[in-house]
């Protein structure tokens, strides 16, 4: 049972099938999408969910309680929801991963998604570059309160700077943003952040079971199975709440001209990616034109003018 992580009653379920045919006993995971995937069968969910019953495999989910707060959004690039996950998302690897996602709130597409061992400011701004330059520039983001995109009082704080207060100094995830004319708002509650937590539920689910299976045990076939699984989600399964493919649908207010992304442009003074999507920090220069940097000094030439 602690092995299997299974509750005492499903456990002697399982027995009693054991003892009853030993040989062809398994319990062995498989979707419906696997079964038509491997087996060229066709099975409607609702002969799934029959069998499950039959045979005490069903479970009824309990209702939960619905969201403080939902952001309601009628154009693409209106709203991106960002946020990243720590799990164990391959059961075999001896070690969790962060996996970051940014998702379009008015079609539900998946914009960007990335396994990463660490969490760094850098992972998230890299995010930012990736849908920049592939979709636009957003209206506004959407997160949580982590310090990567959001500065608190009392938690952020240190000797240094113990008189700012929230949001009186902006991260460097943030600067991006701000550089951009991108708003941000953040989620007041975990509740409220239920567009894109559900997307994670769907993807631990599908993702570790596949892991597990494929017996991955490193990133980087990690990294494929998660490339599939999004390929799915975006551009073949129906999302519940929208009744539609998230490409599909994100594709069809783009094609009639309903979007909030702009053209990607470089706001001025810049004029190169590496100016934009960086780590900055602010420096004196000296009397004899050098800086120093972790007790480093560095000359500056000068230009001459």
């Amino acid at each position: 049972m602690e092995h299997l992580k299974i509750k005492r009653r499903r456990f002697f379920v399982l027995l009693k099938k054991f003892r009853s045919n030993p040989e062809k006993f398994t319990i062995r995971y498989n979707k419906k999408d696997t079964i038509e995937k491997k087996h060229d069968l066709k099975i409607s969910l609702n002969t799934i969910i029959k069998r499950a019953r039959e045979h005490n495999f069903y479970i009824i989910k309990k209702t939960k309680k619905k969201h403080d707060r939902e952001v309601l959004t009628n154009y693409p690039g209106e709203l991106i929801q960002h946020d990243s996950s720590y799990h164990l998302f391959a059961p075999n690897a001896d070690c969790k991963w962060y996996l970051i996602t940014s998702l379009a709130d008015f079609s539900r597409m998946v914009l960007y998604a990335a396994f990463v061992e660490k969490e760094t400011s850098w992972t998230h701004i890299f995010a930012l570059e990736n849908i920049f330059l592939k979709y636009g520039i957003p209206l506004s983001y959407y997160v949580d309160s982590h310090s990567i995109f959001r500065f608190i009082q009392g938690r952020d704080s240190n000797w240094r700077n113990h008189k700012k207060l929230t949001d009186d100094v902006n991260t460097q995830w943030k600067q991006v943003l701000l550089d951009f004319n991108v708003n941000v708002s953040y989620a007041l509650s975990p509740q409220a952040k239920g567009k894109i937590e559900r997307p994670y539920q769907w993807l631990q689910d599908r993702i570790v079971r596949t892991c597990a299976k494929n017996n991955v045990k490193n990133i980087k076939d990690g990294r494929e199975i998660l490339k599939y699984e999004f390929d799915r989600y975006n551009n073949h399964q129906v999302h519940s709440t929208t009744k539609e493919i998230p490409i599909v649908r994100f594709e069809r207010a783009i094609s009639q001209n309903n979007s909030l992304f702009r053209p990607f442009k470089y706001p001025n003074p810049y004029f190169s990616n590496k100016d934009l999507f960086c780590l900055r920090v602010s420096r004196i220069v000296d009397g004899y034109h050098n800086i120093s940097f972790n007790n480093l000094t560095f000359f500056l030439k000068s230009s001459g003018s």
